[in-house]
Order: structure tokens, then C-alpha cells, then sequence
């Protein structure tokens, strides 16, 4: 019996549902943001239940934050330790200065948890995905907010969720 790939297409439609009732999830942007689990894990944005995504100090990454719209969705990555993405966020609050600085070049954004994987989605998997082959994670690796395409998106939600 395959319960797997109907199990992922009823929280890929949940997914889908929840957000088109907020807004056209085609319209979205989707996005990519990394952090190192022992400064902040998935488990800390959980227990905050709204996390301040603060520190960014590249500007390709800041004006990436600043292209993020309210009920974005954002892919959250664990970087250096697992080197995964872990679950799916949203953005809950669009850009504002960053408050721990007083340099108003940086800005911060707010997200909120949506769902962890069931299935965590390795970097050496999106690596060997030829679907994966432009992703921003892959090409840019160093920036800690990047884009993601809707279709890339796609692509990673069946990679957490069908063995």
C-alpha cells in the first residue's frame, strides 16, 4: 500500500488551501532563509511562535528582505549543522529596521512557523535534483535570505513529503 504519496498530496493541498484563502498563492513569492540550529534552530522560531529574522549584513540578502510581502512563504534551512531544509514558514511582517543596530541600512523581517517536514530535504539531495540545478541555495550559497521559484518551491515540498 502507498500511503506516502497520498499523504503528501493531502498536506501539499492543505498548504495550498490555507494560503489561498489569505491570499492568490500564485502571486506569492517564496523564498529561502538559512540559519545555524545553534544560534537559531527551527525549535526556537516554534517556541517564539514569531521570530525576528535580524543580523543580515549583505545587501543582496537585505534587499532580498525587503522584496518580502506579507504571507510570503519561506522555506527554513539549517545550515553548517544538517544542512537541510527543515520545515515552512511565512512572513508575518514585512521589512522595518533592524533594532540591533543603529546603522538604518540593515532591515529585519518577522516569520512564523506553518509546518515542520515530516521528511527533511538535504542539501546533497537538492544538489543531485536536476530540477534544483538553479536554485539560490545552490548558486549563492553564502547569502542567508534568497529567492526561491515557484516551481523550485514545488519541487522541495515533494522532496520533504513522497519518499
Amino acid at each position: 500500500m502507498h500511503i506516502a504519496p497520498v499523504v503528501s498530496l493531502f498536506f501539499i493541498s492543505s498548504i495550498a488551501l490555507f494560503f489561498t484563502e489569505s491570499k492568490n498563492i500564485s502571486k506569492m513569492n517564496h523564498w529561502l532563509v538559512k540559519s545555524e540550529p545553534f544560534k537559531y534552530s527551527w525549535d526556537d522560531l516554534l517556541k517564539e511562535g514569531i521570530g525576528m529574522w535580524d543580523g543580515v549584513r549583505s545587501y543582496q540578502a537585505r534587499n532580498n528582505m525587503m522584496a518580502m510581502k506579507k504571507d510570503d512563504l519561506v522555506l527554513f534551512y539549517h545550515s553548517n549543522e544538517g544542512k537541510e531544509v527543515i520545515g515552512l514558514t511565512k512572513v508575518v511582517k514585512e521589512h522595518y529596521p533592524d533594532p540591533t543596530t543603529e546603522d538604518d541600512r540593515w532591515v529585519v523581517v518577522d516569520i512564523s512557523p506553518v509546518k515542520k517536514f515530516p521528511k527533511t530535504v538535504p542539501l546533497s539531495v537538492m544538489k543531485s535534483d536536476d530540477r534544483l540545478e538553479n536554485l539560490a541555495l545552490i548558486r549563492q550559497s553564502r547569502l542567508s535570505v534568497v529567492p526561491v521559484t515557484r516551481e523550485e518551491f514545488d519541487v522541495i515540498l515533494e522532496l520533504a513529503h513522497v519518499e
